[in-house]
């Protein structure tokens, strides 16, 4: 009898210590898995764990985040959700509404996060009105690269309009140079087309058209010359773009066999990791126009059991919003942290650019979610634009028919 109540007491005890030394645990799913972006995401890590947590790495490479979201649906169907996954823009809704996502709106308001993102940014992250994921930076869309050398050396300044792109691209053309970089996959060309309708439609119309899908806009004569510079534009790029990958584009601007290129600021990093030099070696400007567009990277929390499992939800939700983490991923990965009051005192100009505008353009209404980054639009719906704008640059489809084709593609998109 003593030797029974002995060995229950001293298993309690085991018990009790195991429970002690438990501490917050995070299975995290996520796609960073370049140089620049597992570096960051092992930044996090560390933090996890000087807080205590341990933490079980989850990494699916492929299709910028398709293969994930296939990984994701398999464990969610089998009642076994990781603890934490990189998701942005609508898909985080589309989980909420299938009752899979956590509530953090206690780490959220005790973090003051609400003081501290942008209000349109933040939106992103509610459901329903409480928190259910956690931004990680802000991706600015709408930027022109430019090689500094070529530029100068044909008498060039950074376009400010489009009639001065098209005029800078006639020249370089004329003097044997590649106007504009671009890779013809289907993602790139719809990065350039909401870029030129932010510009030529402004912020107001960019808002009518790709986030509330209105039909009156989507069919106007402001999209048919969208779609008008879309063509101009394409007589600049060179015969071999197809199926050109987005950083083999920011390698010709790079090495000055093209001057200008059109993409999301990640292209910086590129630049950076070659060792150029934003102001000498190559230019950073916002597209022609008004208007931010950005795309922000977030994690959202799944519904798990066990207080250390939430527990570490709770962790990992402080440490990605937290000052240290949205410095040091950022510096990596080419983007601006997604709160305002991190110094920038070691980022590029071009950061400094980015958050200068970032802030603006949340004070005056134009900072706008990217519909081609997943941002405004669920896939369908984005999915239809962008077959369109593809059809368009690859054909001699007429703007007029596009628009025609845009307008009827959306409507059977809902």
């Amino acid at each position: 009898m003593k030797k029974s109540v002995f060995v229950t007491a001293a298993v309690a005890a085991f018990i009790t210590a195991g429970a002690a030394k438990a501490g917050p645990e995070a299975e995290v799913l996520h796609w960073w898995t370049s140089g620049g972006e597992a570096k960051s995401v092992a930044v996090l890590q560390g933090e996890f764990a000087d807080n205590g947590g341990t933490w079980t790495d989850m990494p699916v490479a492929g299709g910028g985040g398709d293969a994930a979201m296939t990984a994701l649906r398999a464990r969610v169907l089998s009642g076994n959700a990781p603890t934490a996954v990189q998701l942005k823009g609508p898909a985080i809704q589309e989980w909420y509404e299938e009752g899979v996502l956590a509530d953090i709106s206690a780490v959220a308001e005790a973090e003051g996060w609400a003081d501290v993102l942008p209000a349109s940014i933040a939106g992103h992250m509610k459901c329903e009105g409480s928190w259910c994921a956690a931004p990680v930076n802000v991706h600015r869309i709408d930027w022109i690269w430019a090689n500094a050398d070529v530029l100068k050396s044909n008498g060039i300044d950074m376009p400010t309009t489009w009639a001065e792109f098209n005029a800078a691209a006639e020249k370089l053309q004329a003097a044997g140079i590649i106007p504009l970089a671009h890779g013809g996959q289907a993602w790139q060309d719809a990065t350039i087309f909401e870029a030129v309708a932010l510009g030529i439609g402004g912020p107001e119309f960019f808002q009518k058209a790709f986030v509330d899908l209105d039909m009156d806009t989507l069919k106007s004569d402001t999209m048919v010359e969208i779609f008008d510079q879309m063509r101009t534009l394409r007589g600049y790029v060179d015969a071999n773009f197809a199926g050109r990958d987005w950083n083999l584009a920011t390698a010709m601007v790079m090495n000055g066999e093209a001057a200008f290129q059109i993409m999301g600021d990640w292209a910086k990093g590129e630049f950076l990791s070659a060792g150029k030099v934003p102001g000498q070696d190559f230019l950073c400007a916002s597209t022609p126009g008004e208007g931010f567009l950005y795309n922000v990277d977030s994690f959202a929390m799944f519904n798990v059991d066990g207080d250390d499992k939430k527990a570490g939800q709770d962790l990992l939700a402080k440490l990605i919003v937290g000052q240290n983490f949205q410095k040091v991923f950022n510096l990596n990965k080419g983007s601006i942290p997604a709160r305002v009051d991190v110094a920038l005192d070691d980022f590029d100009s071009c950061a400094h650019t980015s958050a200068k505008d970032m802030a603006m353009s949340s004070d005056n209404g134009s900072l706008l979610p990217s519909y081609a980054h997943g941002m405004a639009l669920r896939g369908a719906q984005s999915g239809a634009i962008t077959d369109v704008v593809t059809a368009h640059f690859n054909s001699d489809m007429s703007s007029a028919e596009a628009v025609e084709m845009l307008a009827n593609s959306v409507a059977n998109s809902l």
